[in-house]
């Protein structure tokens, strides 16, 4: 069976000092990972990062090992304080995968969260 990918959402956040746009796309995908099972892959500049089983069981340790909140993942882009795409693993039941963003000429980042397809 081929992995199946359909769209959750997309965000697109501009930036008004220079026209640019930082765009965030979310899908579901049938089959992630070693174990080839249901996850959820965010793309955005170029990058993607997989929220599937193997490496989320592996977050929800680390995020309970530094107090139980959202866990800020490496994959994140924040090369500024004004600008930035911020990606999280949330444990909980079910675990989330959330994203931040924030571009220069907005107020507050634009926040957005999705339930992923597996517990532990």
């Amino acid at each position: 069976m081929a992995n199946e990918k359909t769209l959750i959402e997309e965000i697109e956040v501009k930036d008004l000092e220079d026209g640019s746009v930082l765009r965030v796309r979310a899908e579901a995908c049938s089959e992630l990972g070693n174990n080839s099972k249901p996850g959820i892959q965010v793309h955005f500049l170029g990058y993607i990062v997989n929220f599937e089983p193997n490496i989320a069981e592996r977050w929800n340790y680390q995020a309970k090992k530094a107090g139980g909140g959202p866990l800020l993942l490496d994959n994140s882009w924040t090369a500024h304080t004004d600008q930035f795409i911020k990606v999280y693993f949330v444990p909980g039941a079910p675990p989330k995968a959330r994203v931040e963003v924030k571009s220069r000429t907005t107020d507050s980042p634009v926040v957005k969260e999705w339930p992923l397809p597996f517990s532990f």
